[in-house]
């Protein structure tokens, strides 16, 4: 599409979004040109730092090492009390090629206080180092350990989550597809928190109006974090990418399902719920008005990023048992 089609998107966004883009504006470091990924990474980290800071106190936090067949996979879990009735797993966004646990530590300390339930952030291997499916490997592997494991770490995994934002989201719906489809037994999956996440459309209305430099989701941006991620041109169809190819009809735990309404992945979500209510398959979705792609990470300005977190943690907690 030519640029000047393309929807004016930055006036059409919320007022607190503005604020959130002046503010990274005001304080921007731009990137060397041809930067390498670890520099891109480091420079990720530091600009996250203002928003992952006062999250809510923790009773504990605690940092494991899991050993899976690719090595060491760090996780970290987060107590909001000493007791929880869940454990949900946290898998991080950033197109599969930057993002860690310090990078979304806010989002995960706000998502175990909302609920009552630990939080484990996964520490995935990022891309293009390793390809998929990798990561969706080792995030089982943990899942299995903490399982196993359970009370090492005073965790109740009888009930168990996942929540992920972008590339984080499919992470996390493709683990629990992955669990489904071997039989791997984990503890009862109560919900799925999916915020603004890409499910596999190759191409979307939204894709084509929506997307920027103020986003990093332009269609360019978009081929590069796929081709860093997938092995092989055939990976592109496989139901734990292209998530619309593997069964949606039958044992889908409770979906909350996120859009961020100028997002260009919007579709993606939307498609996704879609396709699961015409199955009567378990799900709700909500679109956050006025909104970017990434939005939850801005909940010390955004109430609607913070209230984005308390309404996935309320469906999580409604689906308990």
């Amino acid at each position: 599409m030519k640029p000047e089609n393309k929807v004016n998107v930055l006036e059409c966004i919320s007022q607190e979004m503005r604020d959130v883009l002046q503010f990274q504006l005001q304080n921007a470091k731009p990137l060397p040109a041809n930067s390498d990924y670890g520099t891109i990474r480091q420079s990720y980290i530091d600009e996250r730092k203002y928003w992952n800071s006062e999250g809510p106190e923790m009773a504990k936090t605690q940092s494991v090492k899991i050993t899976t067949k690719y090595g060491e996979t760090g996780a970290r879990i987060y107590y909001p009390q000493h007791t929880t009735r869940a454990t949900l797993f946290y898998l991080h966004g950033g197109g599969f090629i930057v993002g860690n646990l310090d990078t979304h530590d806010r989002i995960m300390r706000l998502l175990a206080h909302y609920t009552g339930c630990a939080v484990i952030g996964v520490d995935y291997s990022l891309s293009p180092e390793v390809r998929f499916p990798q990561a969706i490997e080792e995030t089982v592997a943990v899942c299995q350990f903490f399982h196993a494991h359970a009370a090492d770490y005073q965790l109740n995994m009888q009930q168990i989550g996942f929540a992920g934002d972008s590339a984080g989201a499919m992470l996390s719906f493709a683990t629990a597809l992955w669990l489904r489809d071997r039989n791997i037994e984990c503890g009862h999956v109560a919900g799925v928190l999916l915020y603004y996440g890409l499910y596999g459309l190759r191409d979307s209305m939204t894709r084509r109006l929506y997307g920027g430099s103020w986003d990093g989701l332009t269609q360019k941006d978009l081929e590069e974090y796929e081709q860093a991620y997938l092995a092989n041109e055939q990976d592109k169809e496989s139901p734990y990418y292209c998530i619309f190819n593997n069964d949606l009809t039958r044992e889908i735990p409770p979906c909350f399902i996120v859009g961020a309404e100028f997002d260009p992945l919007i579709d993606d979500s939307r498609a996704l719920y879609q396709t699961l209510r015409e199955h009567q398959q378990p799900c709700c979705y909500q679109m956050y008005a006025g909104t970017l792609h990434a939005f939850l990470h801005y909940s010390r300005m955004m109430k609607s990023a913070d209230q984005a977190l308390r309404d996935g943690a309320d469906y999580f907690c409604r689906h308990l048992d």
